[in-house]
């Protein structure tokens, strides 16, 4: 059975949220978590949901990176697409997990074209002095390494591909 772990979400100037996420791929480079439930309130791109309470997320976190990626659903399983979050790498420990956003987040949809959200959110945060102009640098950095995956047509990466909602659950079930 898979591993049930709290992964405490931190925001600077908003409430912590806790999600009970099951670990499912335990690797040095990558993290495979699910949730087999969102609670939050429905999340929209342009109008358009991109993720429905009730909905499952396959998480991915990479120790050490500057970022995660949610592959999104909605609450009947459909896949919507990669959502990647800017943030500080996470603290991983045996049953608590804490990730720290950095406001800027990549949407890559399913079908169709990425876009970077959020970005006055980062600014108001760097004016507003939650973010320090030497973050503020190392998230223009991951930025652009991230830019250039997307232009090589390598991201998201491939565990965050080939590790569909489907697997996932397989993966829950055997361990």
């Amino acid at each position: 059975m898979a591993t049930l772990i709290t992964y405490e979400y931190r925001r600077p100037g908003k409430p912590t949220t806790e999600f009970a996420e099951w670990l499912l791929l335990d690797r040095p480079d990558a993290k495979v978590l699910l949730l087999e439930e969102y609670t939050g309130p429905e999340v929209r791109v342009d109008g358009v949901p991109i993720l429905a309470s009730g909905a499952p997320i396959v998480w991915y976190v990479f120790p050490e990176k500057w970022h995660d990626i949610g592959r999104f659903h909605l609450a009947d399983g459909a896949h919507t697409g990669w959502y990647t979050n800017l943030c500080l790498p996470v603290q991983i420990g045996p049953e608590r997990w804490v990730g720290n956003d950095l406001f800027l987040d990549l949407w890559q949809p399913a079908q169709g074209e990425p876009q970077w959200l959020d970005e006055d959110e980062l600014d108001q945060a760097v004016r507003s002095r939650l973010i320090d102009p030497a973050t503020r640098r190392r998230i223009q950095n991951e930025r652009t390494m991230i830019d250039l995956q997307v232009k090589q047509g390598a991201w998201p990466p491939p565990v965050a591909r080939d590790i569909d909602l489907a697997q996932a659950r397989v993966l829950k079930e055997a361990q």
